[in-house]
């Protein structure tokens, strides 16, 4: 009889603390961020999946990944052989070097939309075929019309991919998000060295036509297709139709949350100091007496250190309650790196490469954060393209900004400011991104 008369008692004493005590809900729904509860929303399409397909879709990860970035970093290294073949002008070679973050700006916008109809798995799917076709279509245009059409179709399969991508982690890893994530973000660091190192030298290779050297990497991102292509077929295993079922998913408004805001701020300051290091780090160097060959290798070394920090940073931060502390220590290094190109850029040369590669690590930082800052597959959904689509809108001035100041100054000395300025509210809004909350909470 004492039993009996105490399960009751249990039970209705578990009700109350819910309602009674918001910090412990709170606390427990932050939880769901990283492990998931026994009933969990955020993992009905791992529960159900097989073994196999589990590890499709790993292999879709990791090929997609490789695709992120190849596109944008194959045309950068042949842009000056591209330039003389389709005769373009200086003006139009500088727009065409920002219309990745527009592209990812504006077609990221429309991945939640495609991923709650059609599922993220059959999204991505489609993602990787307008990368082929884009790729493949933009050597053989002969103007700079359709040249540029082209590799906009090419971005706009990497805008959808690049916000689907925590999306995918969240709903088929749910126990795994910082791993995983860390993986995808080895693969992606790998794929924009590999691009950046090799584009050249494969060029040379095929006879020089820079129309081979760019059209080559379709062949890479038609096999990224394949393994999604059962994934579209397994509707039973379509997150993005889950996710839309959700009773939560109309209500969430995005806006409302402060740390979406901080997020995007945070997604998009960390955008600007990388597109200001692939697009200016050689000249800074090669201004202070580097060779334009080292110079070359010391990006492929920033770069690079994207891809075993990418692996490593992901699984510390899950296992963190709040962010804060490995923000601000990416940010250091950033710091470091750019008061060592501003005092003595070619005597510590490959020291700051390495800092401000480590400071670039704020990439898979962000996208972890992403995944963690929500409790179900539809809010990463919505945060992820929110994030990503305001985080590029944010990047799209820095590197033009950089290049006006050093064109009107003569030197590096104000661009060099200016870089290492943005650093400080990068770390601020970092912070508050990390902090042990989800947007739920908040709308």
């Amino acid at each position: 009889m004492p039993d009996d008369e105490t399960r009751p008692q249990t039970r209705t004493l578990t009700p109350a603390t819910t309602v009674d005590d918001p910090t412990k809900t709170a606390a427990a729904r932050t939880t769901t961020a990283v492990r998931p509860p026994r009933a969990s929303r955020t993992a009905p399409a791992a529960d159900g999946a097989s073994p196999w397909l589990l590890r499709l879709v790993v292999v879709g990860l990791v090929l997609t990944a490789l695709n992120l970035r190849p596109a944008i970093t194959s045309l950068g290294s042949l842009l000056e052989e591209v330039r003389d073949g389709l005769h373009m002008s200086g003006s139009v070679a500088g727009v065409l070097t920002s219309v990745p973050p527009l592209c990812f700006a504006v077609f990221g916008i429309m991945a939640p939309r495609l991923a709650r109809r059609f599922g993220p798995g059959a999204v991505v799917c489609a993602g990787m075929t307008a990368i082929t076709a884009g790729l493949v279509i933009r050597p053989l245009v002969g103007g700079t019309a359709g040249f540029l059409a082209a590799s906009a179709l090419a971005l706009m399969g990497i805008a959808v991919s690049n916000v689907l991508m925590p999306v995918i982690v969240k709903r088929w890893f749910p126990d795994r998000v910082g791993s995983m994530t860390g993986l995808y973000s080895m693969a992606l660091a790998l794929g924009t060295s590999l691009a950046a190192a090799v584009t050249v030298p494969m060029t040379s290779a095929m006879g020089g036509s820079w129309r081979l050297g760019l059209g080559v990497w379709a062949v890479l991102a038609a096999a990224a297709i394949l393994p999604w292509i059962p994934l579209v077929r397994d509707r039973s295993g379509a997150p993005g139709k889950q996710a839309a079922q959700q009773p939560d998913a109309p209500a969430l408004r995005i806006t409302r949350s402060r740390t979406a805001w901080a997020l995007a701020c945070f997604f998009g300051l960390q955008a600007t100091a990388a597109y200001i290091t692939m697009g200016w780090m050689p000249q800074i160097f090669r201004d202070a007496g580097v060779s334009a060959g080292t110079a070359g290798v010391l990006l492929a070394v920033t770069m690079a250190m994207g891809v075993p920090l990418a692996f490593v940073i992901p699984r510390v931060a899950t296992r963190m309650k709040n962010q804060g502390a490995i923000v601000v220590f990416l940010g250091s290094c950033g710091l470091l790196g750019y008061a060592g190109l501003y005092l003595a850029p070619a005597g510590g040369a490959w020291a700051w490469a390495l800092l401000l590669g480590i400071s670039n690590c704020s990439f898979p930082l962000a996208l972890t954060m992403i995944g963690m800052r929500s409790r179900s597959g539809a809010g990463v959904v919505r945060l992820s393209a929110f994030a990503q689509s305001v985080g590029y809108l944010i990047s799209i001035p820095g590197p033009l900004l950089i290049g006006v100041l050093y064109q009107h100054s003569g030197g590096w000395e104000l661009p060099i400011a200016l870089m290492a300025g943005l650093m400080v509210p990068q770390m601020a809004v970092g912070i508050l991104a990390g902090r042990d909350r989800t947007i739920e909470d908040e709308c």
